[in-house]
């Protein structure tokens, strides 16, 4: 009875927040101007305030001439002045911590801020949002008279110049509120071990006693474990270890190419699955409706929206929008500026907007990881379709992918050439081989009008990778577990020809 009452109770918490979610959906565009201009007055005093005159910054006009638009090179000195001890520099208040992202386009660490601020009005603020939602919808909810399993980063925070350094998600369970850690599973010390390996085991002896009601993690990482899980305990699905699990919370990449896996984990009609939208630099967005794609963006984190188009995006026509400017089933660039100092940031993800009242979203990729060689303008979006479609269509389960292209030599003409490590194999990987390019032609026009009589493009190659193979180089290059995955789409043929090695 006791945990039926925390349960009614947190409940109830929660969901009054979904009234203060109505202030931005009713006002979107007064709340982000309001935002932005709190943000620019709170930093008047530091280096960078200084340097752009945030004082007299009235306007939006002045904001967006002033501040140029910023990669993390643009910001690395300034963030390495404040790893280093220095403070005031980009944001007013004493910044300490800092999320390591190895990131897969750059060998060289990331090092991305996180203020007392962030932590406390984005990330928590978020994951309490996320609840809020769900709960919302879903009314007859026992979340809470279980524990939600996580899994988070694989490496250890390390303290240098009076400042921290680790995953985002390290730094969120080293930060979290005792409601937190009293409803979650495993403990923070086995979520904060640094050896993957070690750790995956740990984790299941810890939580197959458990009574988990929902689960959050990346889900080509979760697969593993929840995989492992049935092969330690010698059951047929997850259900039978966790009777009661009711949501699965996913974000960091595309769920299509793992639903159908997912589903026979967790074999009941009822059983829910929401996506999220986060990274190291902030939490973006969530989805607000049972059994739906599209993320609902959070307007009220501290974060203030800027987007650019991808069809002049990196050009002498580039132009920067606001919200108030963005238009339906277009790829943006995302730009943001944030509670932890990062002015006109490009993150470097695209979304595209699927509803502008309230306004949802769908991430589509990043800006350096898709292929453009060849005008074909292809997005992790849609060979992340295709490969969920032409699964189904095949009865078959996939591992991971991915895809760079064929360069044109001569007289030959160019091509995409694909790396597929199955879980279980098509019968015929001829067939699946033309299906798979069909389908890619189906849901890019762009692609399709350069296949056709195969006129600039060739039908893709196909590889099938050996068991393991994605694991093995992510191994190789000490990336398990956490965020890392391999860059589905590529410009160059780096990644290909690494894999193609091991």
């Amino acid at each position: 009875m006791p945990l039926q009452i925390i349960n009614s109770f947190a409940t109830w918490i929660l969901k009054k927040r979904i009234h203060q979610m109505e202030l931005f959906l009713k006002y979107p565009h007064e709340v982000q101007d309001e935002l932005l201009f709190n943000l620019i007055k709170t930093s008047e005093n530091t280096q960078l305030g200084k340097k752009y005159d945030f004082s007299s910054m009235k306007s939006y006009t002045a904001f967006s001439e002033r501040i140029p638009v910023s990669t993390y090179e643009d910001l690395e000195p300034l963030i390495e002045l404040t790893r280093k001890g220095d403070q005031n520099v980009f944001w007013h208040s004493n910044i300490k911590w800092f999320a390591k992202s190895s990131g897969t386009t750059n060998a060289k660490s990331k090092f991305i801020p996180v203020s007392s601020e962030a932590l406390e009005n984005c990330h928590y603020k978020a994951s309490k949002d996320l609840l809020c939602l769900f709960l919302n919808n879903n009314e007859d909810s026992q979340l809470f008279t279980g524990k939600s399993l996580r899994l988070g980063g694989s490496k250890q925070l390390y303290e240098d110049n009076n400042t921290f350094f680790g995953d985002l998600s390290a730094i969120l369970i080293d930060n979290m509120p005792i409601w937190a850690e009293f409803s979650s599973t495993p403990s923070s010390k086995i979520s904060l071990m640094g050896d993957w390996e070690t750790k995956l085991p740990a984790i299941i002896n810890e939580t197959i006693n458990e009574n988990v009601t929902s689960l959050a993690g990346v889900p080509s990482w979760m697969l593993v474990l929840l995989q492992k899980a049935l092969e330690t305990t010698g059951k047929s699905n997850l259900l039978e270890l966790w009777p009661n699990a009711e949501v699965y919370f996913h974000g960091g990449v595309n769920f299509d190419p793992y639903r159908e896996q997912y589903k026979k984990l967790f074999p009941k009609d009822d059983f829910k699955y929401y996506e999220i939208y986060n990274a190291s630099e902030g939490f973006f967005a969530i989805q607000d409706q049972n059994d739906s794609n599209e993320l609902l963006l959070m307007l009220d984190y501290g974060i203030f929206y800027e987007f650019i188009s991808m069809e002049t995006f990196g050009t002498f026509n580039q132009r920067i929008i606001r919200l108030n400017q963005v238009e339906l089933n277009k790829n943006y660039a995302l730009v943001i500026t944030t509670n932890s100092g990062l002015w006109r940031y490009l993150i470097g993800d695209t979304i595209r907007f699927t509803s502008l009242n309230p306004y949802r979203i769908k991430v589509t990729g990043r800006t350096k990881h898709h292929i453009n060689v060849f005008g074909e303008e292809l997005m992790v979006e849609n060979t992340d379709a295709a490969i969920a479609k032409t699964c189904a269509l095949f009865d078959c389960e996939i591992v991971d992918y991915t895809v760079a292209p064929v360069f044109m030599s001569e007289a030959k003409k160019g091509s995409h050439e694909w790396i597929i490590e199955f879980k279980h194999p098509p019968e015929d990987i001829e067939k699946f081989r033309f299906a798979l390019d069909d389908t890619i032609q189906s849901l890019n026009s762009d692609y399709e009008a350069k296949r056709y009589n195969n006129m600039t493009l060739n039908p893709l190659v196909l590889n099938v990778a050996r068991k393991n193979l994605f694991y093995d180089w992510l191994k190789q290059n000490d990336k398990l577990g956490g965020q890392h995955k391999i860059p589905r789409l590529s410009n160059d043929r780096n990644y290909l020809e690494s894999l193609l090695q091991l």
